[in-house]
């Protein structure tokens, strides 16, 4: 089990045998919707669950991600985008039945850790999925739905994000019906997931909410200076509030230089040049040319931002959320999900104890989703058992 640019050492190996791994957020639901993608076998991108299986993956989010325009196709065009990729999630559990299955609460995820399984947890990023109804967020967890991002760079009628630009429409931080959305997740057992939200939405999420929160994947800002990123004070509040920050494989917010650089490149005539019908595989070819031009960024800075992220909140308050799928070029050692082994290698030279490496990589993680779904899911998860697919989604099986 190794990267696909480094080897990994005998005690790496080890660490990694059981597929400790829980991944908070990965985006590749868009390729299976927009371009048929199998993610149950290896190919194109950055994830599937053949090369995830192989690099130590035993739990994902597979995040649902709806581009804002989505908005603009009219009354509930976003919603319906959503529940069109999470038809996506349902489909590949179908056809891979024994290699991937549903996990709506931990006895479900330790059911399907104990199978050889990947345990695979539906994700929706951004609010606007929901079209400002609780209803739609029952619809959303009755199909299966455990982790709900509430903001994703747009500013909502409810909830500021983290991006400048937020007009008089919208609040400082959560608006009454914001934190009534908190509330109901803590009532259905959804976990709420504060990357991407503004600094006053992020503390008003955390007074609201009973049970511990995640920041599926975002980084430190003391390590690098992005709007994305978590502050010390952020990251500290987190941790007491039981919580866990996933850091995440995004360049620009791993690195300021390496930002920069891809600014540059996507100034290059080669770059404005990239085009293709489909904007998915549009983006993706965009992510391979940055990935082959950019000079390499090591996979060390990572640790950086895990290492950082442990002296301030400590070691039972990070994890990892790669947000694979999702972001156009990735540090050199972590290219594909075939590669979290070399995070548990670096963490090792760092002299982590493999306990502490074996939190990071998912026991963290492991804990907050386990005390937020609760067994008050369980009547939910069973009836998912049966849930059936939209019938455009079973002819294609």
């Amino acid at each position: 089990m190794q990267s696909s640019s480094h080897s990994l050492s005998a005690a790496a190996i080890q660490l990694m045998a059981d597929r400790p791994v829980f991944d908070a957020h990965a985006d590749s639901l868009q390729r299976a919707l927009d371009l048929d993608h199998d993610l149950g076998v290896a190919g194109e991108g950055h994830l599937d669950v053949e090369r995830g299986q192989q690099g130590g993956l035993g739990t994902l989010v597979f995040v649902s991600w709806v581009d804002p325009k989505y908005i603009e196709k009219g009354p509930n065009g976003a919603r319906d985008r959503t529940r069109g990729l999470l038809g996506e999630f349902h489909r590949l559990i179908a056809r891979h039945p024994t290699r991937v299955q549903f996990a709506g609460n931990a006895r479900s995820m330790e059911e399907a850790h104990a199978r050889g399984a990947l345990a695979g947890i539906p994700g929706i990023e951004g609010g606007h999925s929901i079209e400002a109804n609780l209803a739609e967020l029952d619809w959303f967890f009755e199909r299966g739905v455990r982790v709900l991002t509430l903001v994703w760079n747009n500013h909502l009628s409810w909830i500021r994000s983290c991006q400048p630009g937020a007009g008089a429409h919208v609040p400082e931080g959560l608006s009454e019906f914001g934190r009534s959305v908190v509330r109901h997740m803590n009532e259905l057992g959804m976990v709420v997931d504060l990357s991407h939200a503004g600094e006053r939405a992020f503390y008003d999420a955390l007074e609201v909410s009973s049970v511990p929160v995640i920041a599926s994947h975002s980084g430190c800002k003391a390590v690098c200076d992005h709007q994305r990123n978590l502050t010390d004070e952020q990251l500290r509040a987190l941790a007491r509030h039981g919580g866990v920050v996933g850091i995440v494989f995004c360049t620009p917010f791993l690195s300021i230089e390496a930002g920069a650089e891809d600014r540059r490149l996507r100034e290059k005539a080669e770059y404005k040049a990239i085009s293709d019908a489909h904007e998915t595989r549009e983006f993706m070819l965009q992510s391979d040319f940055l990935q082959r031009e950019a000079k390499p960024l090591p996979a060390e800075v990572v640790i950086d931002h895990i290492c950082h992220a442990v002296e301030v909140a400590g070691i039972d308050h990070v994890g990892i959320g790669s947000d694979f799928d999702g972001i156009q070029r990735t540090p050199y050692g972590l290219e594909s999900a075939a590669c979290y082994g070399w995070i548990a290698e670096l963490l090792l030279r760092r002299g982590f104890t493999p306990l502490d490496i074996r939190k990071v990589l998912g026991l963290n993680m492991q804990r907050v989703f386990a005390a937020v779904t609760g067994s008050r899911t369980a009547a939910a998860t069973a009836r998912l058992v049966a849930y059936d697919l939209p019938s455009t989604l079973s002819a294609r099986l």
